[in-house]
């Protein structure tokens, strides 16, 4: 049995020998040969489509970026905008509050006076009153009353907006403060360079001078200059 069978495989590879070297002699190449098998492979590799997966994949992703892009600069231009409104508007209500603030900046001072010109008033139709009955005495007695009242409302007002009026009898000479009339000889316990006597009072609002208060500044020198 074991003969037979290698008799017969032996047969089979020379006929497969044989029908190789016909294909071989006729010019053409056996069925299993490797440049069969090569030339079938380079012609499916031929036949197959280009890769156009590739760009297309980028092409998209690059549209996208493009779009994306073109939402922010959108978004980006409509913040702008507001921003340039936000501060058109923030600079017309600042204007708008400055300007009130120079016409009724005073206005709480311009009420409190209004007090002081109906004491001042009242004053005058009493005067006025008594003025035809003759009697002198009560009328300066009244007059010296409503002056009185003035004068103390007057101060409640300056005092309640920061207006001070100055007292520099005794204080050392400062041009900032005060405007120099002249010089008097310093008398006893006056120094040298300090005021003297006052000739109109100074004023500040809330320290800051807005009237300066002339003054005489006394010197040693005897003679008035």
């Amino acid at each position: 049995m074991a003969a037979r069978s290698l008799w017969a495989v032996r047969r089979r590879v020379q006929r497969l020998l044989t029908s190789s070297a016909a294909w071989e002699n006729r010019g053409w190449l056996p069925p299993f040969s490797t440049a069969t098998q090569r030339t079938a492979g380079e012609d499916c590799s031929s036949e197959d489509p280009p890769d156009e997966l590739g760009p297309s994949l980028t092409e998209r992703a690059l549209r996208l970026k493009a779009v994306k892009l073109e939402k922010e600069v959108q978004d980006l231009t409509i913040r702008y905008q507001r921003a340039v409104a936000d501060c058109e508007n923030i600079r017309r209500r600042t204007q708008r509050c400055v300007e009130d603030a120079k016409i009724f900046g005073i206005q709480s001072f311009c009420k409190d006076l209004v007090e002081v010109a109906d004491i001042l008033e009242k004053t005058t139709e009493c005067i006025s009153e008594e003025t035809e009955s003759g009697d002198q005495t009560l009328i300066l007695e009244k007059v010296f009353r409503g002056l009185s009242l003035l004068e103390a409302k007057l101060k409640s007002v300056f005092a309640k907006h920061g207006l001070e009026k100055m007292a520099p009898i005794g204080d050392k000479y400062d041009p900032h403060e005060h405007e120099l009339i002249c010089h008097v000889p310093a008398g006893v316990g006056v120094q040298p360079g300090t005021v003297a006597l006052v000739r109109q009072d100074g004023y500040k609002l809330h320290g800051r001078t807005i009237r300066l208060a002339q003054v005489e500044v006394a010197v040693e020198s005897q003679r008035r200059l």
